[in-house]
């Protein structure tokens, strides 16, 4: 396996199968092309398996630090440390660009993607709400 910063929204379309939601170049674009976006491809041979999103984010107080924003792993590729590896790879950049941490929301039942986090060095820090607001 190999990861790979993803530097181009052609690539990204390429790796569309493992995202929610098709690729809008125009969407990748931008991503890409933010300050403080970041994006790495996890790849078997040319194949695309997995990839992890994050964003840092920068508060008066507090300085930097990494939202881990999306963690996504082919079905056929999970369970082989392919998950691990793309949150090890984001926690490093953080450390590179000088954050304080990196955090991330979970479902509670999502126990695939704590068993990924955790095995990458995440803690659980106790309950959290989440409130959201949808602007359609």
């Amino acid at each position: 396996m190999e990861i790979r910063r993803a530097m181009t929204a052609a690539e990204l379309k390429a790796a569309e199968h493992l995202f929610d939601d098709p690729v809008r170049p125009e969407w990748a674009d931008r991503f890409l092309a933010a300050a403080g976006h970041h994006l790495f491809l996890a790849y078997e041979g040319a194949e695309p398996v997995g990839f992890v999103s994050g964003v840092e984010t920068v508060h008066p107080d507090k300085g930097s630090e990494m939202l881990l924003y999306e963690l996504g792993v082919d079905a056929a590729h999970r369970r082989r440390g392919i998950g691990r590896a793309l949150v090890e790879r984001l926690a490093e950049l953080a450390r590179e660009l000088g954050c304080y941490g990196q955090w991330v929301l979970v479902d509670t039942g999502n126990d695939v993607a704590l068993a990924a986090y955790r095995s990458a060095g995440g803690v659980t820090e106790g309950s959290c709400t989440v409130l959201t607001w949808e602007f359609t």
